[in-house]
This record gives C-alpha cells, structure tokens and sequence, in this order.
C-alpha cells in the first residue's frame, strides 16, 4: 500500500472518530435536556455518515485483498465504537455521585 493510501486512511479514521465523538455528545447532551442546535446535531450525523461513505468507496476502489479490505471495515467500526465508549464512560464516571468506599450516605 502507499503511503498517499495510509494517509487517506488515516484521514478517513480521525475524521470519524471526531464524528463519533461529537454525535454521541450531542445526542446524549439532548437526552439529558442541554440545548443542542440542530445544525451541529445534524452535521454531527452528516460528518459520521460522509466517514464511513468514504471509507467504503476507498475500500472498493483498493487493490487490496478482500481480507484486508475486511480487516480495515472491522478496524474502522471497532475503532469507531471504542471512542463512544471511551466517552460515554467517561462523561457517565464524571457525572457519578462522589462517595469514599464504606462510607454509606444518610
């Protein structure tokens, strides 16, 4: 592979990985009653949908074995879920009540 193809990868992964995140934000920030916009909410959805278009028209235009081209369909969408969980988890432990262990509340 060339390196302008691992760069194009590369580019397509962090553009979507910052789509993810932002889509995920925005639709729990509304689950939770914070005011979202609905141009951001929708450009969020539009930015995630356009990065995994232009990861499947790259994979169909590569000359790469059907192996590979799975590896990195499964690499982007793995990747993809672990940066929402990453954030969900850490916005979830951010919003726990504090309490030290063995310390029961009244």
């Amino acid at each position: 592979m060339q390196l302008n193809e691992k760069g194009y990868y590369f580019t397509v992964l962090v553009f979507g990985l910052y789509a993810a995140i932002s889509l995920q934000k925005s639709v729990r920030d509304r689950v939770e009653g914070i005011p979202v916009t609905t141009i951001y909410y929708g450009l969020s959805w539009t930015s995630l949908t356009l990065a995994v278009v232009l990861l499947v028209v790259g994979l169909i235009n590569a000359t790469l074995a059907l192996s590979e081209k799975g590896f990195y369909a499964m690499s982007f969408v793995l990747a993809l879920f672990g940066a929402i969980a990453v954030q969900k988890n850490t916005r979830d432990i951010q919003a726990a009540p504090r309490s030290s262990p063995g310390m029961e509340s009244n």
